[in-house]
């Protein structure tokens, strides 16, 4: 399984330029899964349903399944947030994991980092940084993609692959 990380600020694009990814690559015939990494609190189910019912009552995992999907609710009680290689872990296996944030993890990570935002460039002190998408000359020393170029980026992550 092969990962790359979708990095930046908050309203910087990261969703946006993930999204595209996988779509882009999904097309392309390739399995694709994603780890979105949030920093609020999360919480996918809502009070008053079944499911949440069990979560309150104690359980500490609940599959809620349909005909469409099926999630895995979790409740960590206390426990340490999982690390990134914990949840990939967890992954059915696929070509491609993408993953929006974890910006500290030591994983390959392209950084979306747009002019309005205030935050300066994660890459500087990054060296996991193989590539950067950005709306201004940025000074990376590497490949510099707009947001607008999935393909590019897409073609980018498949031939660094094959080295």
């Amino acid at each position: 399984m092969n990962v790359i990380g979708i990095v930046g600020w908050k309203n910087c694009g990261k969703t946006t330029l993930a999204s595209a990814l996988i779509r882009e690559l999904s097309g392309r015939g390739l399995m694709v899964n994603s780890i979105k990494h949030a920093h609020h609190g999360v919480d996918i189910d809502q009070p008053g349903t079944d499911s949440y019912k069990h979560r309150d009552a104690g359980a500490r995992e609940v599959i809620l399944a349909g005909g469409q999907r099926f999630a895995i609710m979790r409740e960590l009680r206390g426990a340490e947030e999982p690390t990134l290689d914990e949840l990939l872990g967890r992954l059915a296996p696929c070509d491609w994991v993408v993953v929006e944030g974890f910006k500290t993890h030591a994983h390959p990570k392209i950084e979306v980092h747009r002019r309005e935002c205030t935050n300066k460039p994660l890459y500087p002190e990054d060296a996991n940084i193989i590539a950067v998408v950005a709306d201004y000359a940025a000074d990376f020393p590497g490949p510099v993609f707009t947001q607008n170029d999935a393909a590019g980026i897409a073609d980018f992550i498949l031939n660094r692959d094959k080295r």
